[in-house]
């Protein structure tokens, strides 16, 4: 593995972030009002709608997982291509399709994540690949397309932990596939062939850590390797607390109960703080939800509901990021992603 000259000055600031994250293992503090008042967005190339966004281990960035295949770039001025799945893209044919038949041909990045150490940019497709693309971008390599002999179906969400180097990742499903989510078909709530998947980067293994979850959405790693959180569209978010060495894990907890469906949980800015999108079902045909931002901490207590509503009305947000200042002390802008619009919002402090 390279690590660029960039990259090298970063794995020190990374070390030193990391030091504190194991000696301050939660400083999320209470949020009494919403500082998030100011809001604009950027606009997604022609034809495309968006999913997860992230920036990277530099700042730069978003980058956002499209509808057409591609991961892009926003390079300060215009999105620019950064990545892709398949080897069998091509921009004539793909760029700016919606056309769902195509999604093999073309991929379909889900949900991605960082490692910050090295840059690298790990991938779930939502058609069966886990993959990883290097700062330089171009097409991603695929890692795996099953686990234990049975194959990815419905990979969602993803989540690098910086101190035990390994990646966190959801199959929502062995029975529905996100081509149901595309045609609108309501997944069974009796659902529980989802599975918790880990891969460990030093050591390149797959295993799975949990299975027989209900609809398991994207997951979120601690931050100071001691748990893992990842959400239900049953309305739940659950917290498994991972082993210590020559220790077994406990069963996963219920953390917080929701009156919607939550999907890709982030780490927030603030140590011990999190996001999860939430979108509350107010009539199933036409579709209409409400989506709203929740920021919880570690015991599952409430730090901020942020409505989206004003901006995404009966639109579904997929993803809520937080960003901040220095070493992540205090949330400055949120990006949020939607699969139904076709920009990434941004909400900043005054």
């Amino acid at each position: 593995m390279v690590i660029t000259p960039s990259y090298r000055s970063m794995l020190y600031i990374m070390m030193f972030m990391i030091g504190i994250l194991v000696f301050i293992p939660h400083l999320c503090g209470v949020l009494l009002t919403d500082p998030y008042t100011k809001y604009s967005q950027l606009n997604l190339p022609p034809g495309v709608k968006g999913d997860s966004v992230s920036l990277d281990p530099l700042n730069q960035g978003p980058y956002v997982g499209v509808s057409d295949g591609r991961i892009l770039k926003y390079n300060g001025t215009d999105f620019v291509d950064f990545a892709y799945l398949s080897p069998n893209r091509s921009k004539q044919l793909c760029d700016g399709t919606t056309d769902i038949s195509l999604s093999t041909t073309c991929g379909r990045p889900l949900g991605f994540s960082f490692d910050p150490l090295t840059g690298y940019l790990y991938i779930v497709g939502a058609y069966g690949g886990f993959y990883r693309v290097s700062p330089q971008g171009g097409l991603a390599t695929k890692f795996a397309t099953d686990v234990n002999g049975v194959p990815f179906h419905f990979l969602n969400g993803i989540d690098f932990d910086p101190i035990k180097r390994v990646v966190y990742f959801t199959d929502t499903s062995l029975v529905f596939s996100f081509t149901d989510v595309l045609l609108g078909n309501p997944l069974n709530p009796e659902d529980s062939t989802g599975r918790l998947i880990e891969y460990n980067t030093i050591t390149g293994k797959l295993r799975v850590l949990i299975d027989q979850l209900p609809l398991p959405t994207g997951p979120a790693a601690s931050g100071d390797g001691t748990f893992i959180l990842y959400g239900s569209t049953t309305g739940k978010i659950f917290k498994y607390t991972l082993p210590l060495i020559g220790s077994l894990a406990g069963k996963p907890q219920a953390l917080l109960n929701l009156t919607g469906y939550p999907l890709k949980i982030k780490r927030a800015a603030e140590l011990g703080c999190f996001w999860v999108p939430v979108n509350e079902l107010v009539q199933l045909r036409p579709r209409l939800v409400h989506p709203f931002g929740y920021k919880f901490n570690s015991t599952g207590g409430v730090i901020l509901i942020k409505n989206f509503t004003a901006e995404y009305f009966q639109s579904q947000v997929n993803v809520v990021q937080e960003y901040g200042s220095f070493l992540g002390l205090g949330g400055k802008t949120l990006y949020v992603g939607s699969i139904m619009d076709s920009y990434v919002g941004v909400y900043g402090t005054q």
